[in-house]
């Protein structure tokens, strides 16, 4: 069976560039009647609430994500990665007995459990399965078992781009622009209201 491998190992340079706080993954997204919910919370609900197995790759110093894991039973591994290349290999290295791999990134909270589900279930027809909203290649990007070594090989911060090249990549078309929709500086935080599980929400 596939699982998800998030990614929560990047640094958000640009966020804090752009004057965020501590890392953007531990920032606020909605209030809950009980307690606020980090950006990261908020996908990790995505992703579990699809019923595939889920398995976090982050920071050795990102204390809040590796608690916001363990209240929810997800494993994780720690790796200080020099890039998003490295972090894709050791969560797969770490996950080796699965059939196909879900690449995920842990600030794009808006994707619906359903794609996840879909995204798996092609998987068994094809190497390489993407969602797209309107011709933009989205996330999260599913790779066949076939595609392990290549995925336990990647370097640096290019992702699985790589692997992409010349490679036949089944798209899922979506009407959602959920799949390509991440937070990337802090003035995305308050906008993220106009979104309610992944759907686009118009403001009232």
């Amino acid at each position: 069976m596939a699982g998800i491998i998030l990614l929560a190992a990047g640094s958000g340079k640009r966020f804090s560039a752009a004057g965020g706080e501590g890392n953007k993954l531990n920032a606020v997204l909605s209030q809950t009647a009980e307690n606020p919910v980090t950006v990261f919370e908020t996908t990790l609900n995505q992703l579990t609430g699809s019923g595939l197995s889920v398995h976090v790759v982050t920071r050795p110093e990102n204390v809040q994500v590796q608690a916001s894991c363990a209240r929810k039973a997800v494993p994780f591994t720690l790796v200080s990665s020099a890039g998003t290349g490295e972090s894709i290999a050791a969560g797969v290295r770490d996950t080796l007995e699965w059939d196909g791999w879900l690449i995920h990134l842990a600030d794009m909270p808006f994707v619906p459990a359903d794609v996840f589900i879909a995204v798996a279930a092609n998987l068994q027809q094809a190497q390489v399965v993407r969602p797209y909203w309107q011709n933009e290649p989205g996330h999260p990007v599913g790779f066949s078992r076939p595609m392990r070594e290549g995925l336990l090989q990647l370097r640096g911060d290019h992702g699985a781009r790589d692997l992409l090249r010349g490679r036949d990549v089944l798209r899922l078309n979506f009407n959602n622009p959920a799949v390509i929709a991440d937070i990337d500086l802090p003035e995305q935080l308050p906008e993220s209201s106009l979104f309610q599980n992944g759907q686009p929400h118009a403001a009232s």
